[in-house]
């Protein structure tokens, strides 16, 4: 009887004791997990996936130049994320709150405007505007497009540098809400040029070889740019996000998806040189 009574005893406290155990290392996992994944939170990134070959939907996968480096980026943070397709307005403005998204990636090139109202990571890519014009247009460079209808992505640097050309209200000056829309109508003879960043342009010639369009750099009136993943004002991110595209840009994973997506090697010193 008094056997049987402590052979109870010695059982029960061993449950209790494996209980106890099963608790301690379910917490300590947990803690692993936050620690590798922000507080086990996603990042919520917003774009505007209609920029190809930065970021467009084909079909219904999500993919482009952006997509893939930001993948490579997370990775090297070790931090969860998704990327939701809001369109370029709503990014700015929910990237800005800062609330539903805490960051956005859409080919947002660096401001001292846009600084204001955001905070950037560290540039990860060089880009510049360019012209698009139908064969046999008489334009052969920026100036030459004062008195003439010019379509661009609204809110967009394309967008600031014609309204310095053409004046703010001119109504020549066609503001559309995607370079898809804006690429329509110079097909459709509504405008006689486009201008948009170098990628898209190249992009769309290559993928419409028999439309006959021209291209036409002006570095003179269209200097560098640099695109930046764009955070809301005092944002902690940057702090994990700019170590991390620093390593990806220096370890050559960088170099894979330009090369995937662009068929040439990036000039990763002069994009390392930037602030």
């Amino acid at each position: 009887m008094i056997r049987s009574i402590h052979s109870t005893g010695g059982i029960l406290m061993k449950k209790i004791s494996f209980l106890v155990l099963t608790a301690a290392l379910v917490i300590g996992l947990t803690g692993c997990g936050a620690a590798k994944d922000s507080g086990g939170t996603k990042i919520k990134f917003a774009t505007d996936a209609a920029y190809a070959p930065m970021e467009y939907m084909d079909k219904d996968k999500m993919t482009g130049f952006d997509i893939d480096f930001l993948a490579e980026v997370m990775k090297e943070a070790g931090l969860s994320y998704d990327v939701t397709n809001t369109g370029w307005d709503t990014m700015l403005t929910s990237v800005k709150q800062g609330k539903e998204y805490q960051a956005g990636i859409s080919s947002v090139s660096i401001t001292d405007e846009r600084k204001q109202s955001y905070d950037y990571s560290i540039p990860y890519f060089e880009s510049t505007n360019m012209i698009l014009v139908k064969e046999g247009s008489p334009i052969k460079s920026a100036t030459d497009l004062k008195d003439k209808k010019v379509a661009v992505q609204i809110s967009t640097t394309a967008d600031t540098l014609m309204s310095k050309i053409l004046g703010e209200k001119n109504p020549s000056l066609k503001r559309l809400d995607n370079n898809t829309l804006a690429l329509l109508e110079l097909e459709n003879n509504g405008v006689d040029a486009v201008v948009a960043d170098i990628a898209i342009v190249r992009e769309y010639v290559k993928n419409n070889p028999n439309k006959k369009f021209v291209t036409i750099s002006d570095t003179k009136n269209f200097e560098s740019e640099y695109y930046g993943i764009l955070l809301p004002k005092g944002s902690e991110l940057k702090a994990k996000l700019d170590p991390a595209i620093k390593k990806v840009i220096e370890n050559g994973a960088y170099a894979k998806v330009y090369k995937k997506w662009f068929g040439q090697e990036p000039d990763t010193k002069k994009l390392l040189e930037q602030k």
